[in-house]
């Protein structure tokens, strides 16, 4: 009913199970899928792995109560363009929705806090990378503000540039680091030093 009650959204389709979601995304075709992590049958996890591979084209915005290091690196791995919980507002569901569609993604401060500690519980605590020249320094301005949560259209106006060259400096961050998502993007410029989280609050 939220989304239904938006004018720029519509609902094509539902269901609680990972296997039918998947045979969903083939007939209906949706822009954006909001996948939950325990579903029987298939997991949310798998479920998002075989959608992202067989339509790469199709947003996965996970909105689940699980909150666990575990399962965001399995998402983001399998290719979800965003991460959220349950009780989150309606409004900010709605934003994030929007944002993933937009190509963004959606990556809480404190999402990326926890994925940060858990980097350094592995022994793989960022070191300052001596290639950090892959990117350039446009490129690492955009990585930086987008962890910041600024979306396409504050990038382009924080760093006075067009919303096209903005896309532009994506396409380069994704093929430079081999990366398919912003949210994978931020993790890589996380764990190669490139970025930091202190950045982030400055």
């Amino acid at each position: 009913e939220l989304i239904q009650g938006e004018d720029d959204m519509e609902v094509v389709g539902e269901t609680g199970d990972g296997e039918e979601a998947i045979e969903l995304v083939s007939q209906a075709e949706p822009d954006v899928v909001l996948m939950d992590i325990a579903m029987p049958k298939l997991n949310g996890i798998e479920a998002t792995r075989r959608i992202k591979e067989s339509h790469p084209s199709v947003s996965v915005l996970v909105l689940t109560a699980y909150d666990n290091e575990e399962f965001i690196f399995a998402l983001v791995e399998a290719g979800a363009a965003g991460y959220l919980l349950k009780n989150v507002q309606s409004r900010e569901l709605l934003n994030s929705i929007r944002a993933v569609y937009d190509g963004e993604s959606v990556l809480h401060p404190t999402i990326a806090n926890r994925i940060f500690s858990r980097l350094q519980l592995e022994g793989k605590k960022p070191v300052r990378s001596e290639r950090k020249q892959i990117l350039s320094r446009r490129e690492l301005e955009v990585l930086k503000l987008s962890m910041e949560g600024l979306s396409n259209k504050e990038v382009a106006k924080e760093l006075s540039l067009g919303i096209r060259t903005v896309q532009t400096h994506w396409r380069n961050i994704f093929n430079k680091l081999g990366v398919s998502s912003r949210t994978e993007a931020i993790i890589s410029g996380l764990n190669k030093g490139w970025i930091t989280l202190e950045q982030s609050r400055d």
